[in-house]
């Protein structure tokens, strides 16, 4: 079993997305993309809504979600942990998929605003290498 992974959730109030849905959708892409393996432990409940001065009852919720679905299972002195049967291909199958609604949503937006799909593709890698520098 892998130790307590760093996950810090990327949670944005101001979204229209509910917040225990973005730590569904979060959890879920990091399995798929096989940042988080089976076995690897989450942030409790606690410490996610004090790092983010959200409720814990919404995380809590994400959680239970998740457990439900059978990506997470409740370990007894450990919190939630991803569970064994929790394979990237199984999860998330193919990872594009997870994207197509974000994807289309970034395409209104950029149609809307005039905004080329050749403008568009350079800023999303511009964004990317924002986050490569960002990373420790």
């Amino acid at each position: 079993m892998s130790s307590t992974s760093p996950v810090l959730f990327d949670i944005q109030p101001q979204l229209a997305t509910p917040i225990y849905r973005q730590v569904v959708e979060q959890v879920q892409r990091l399995v798929a993309g096989g940042q988080l393996a089976a076995g690897d432990e989450l942030p409790s409940v606690r410490a996610v809504a004090e790092r983010h001065a959200i409720n814990p009852m919404t995380v809590s919720k994400a959680y239970s979600l998740l457990e439900a679905e059978g990506l997470l299972e409740r370990r007894r002195g450990l919190g939630m942990v991803v569970a064994a049967s929790a394979q990237p291909a199984r999860v998330g199958g193919d990872r594009l998929a997870l994207l197509e609604p974000a994807l289309l949503a970034v395409a209104r937006q950029a149609n809307q605003l005039g905004v080329t799909p050749a403008q568009a593709v350079k800023a999303l890698e511009q964004a990317f290498q924002s986050i490569e520098q960002d990373r420790p």
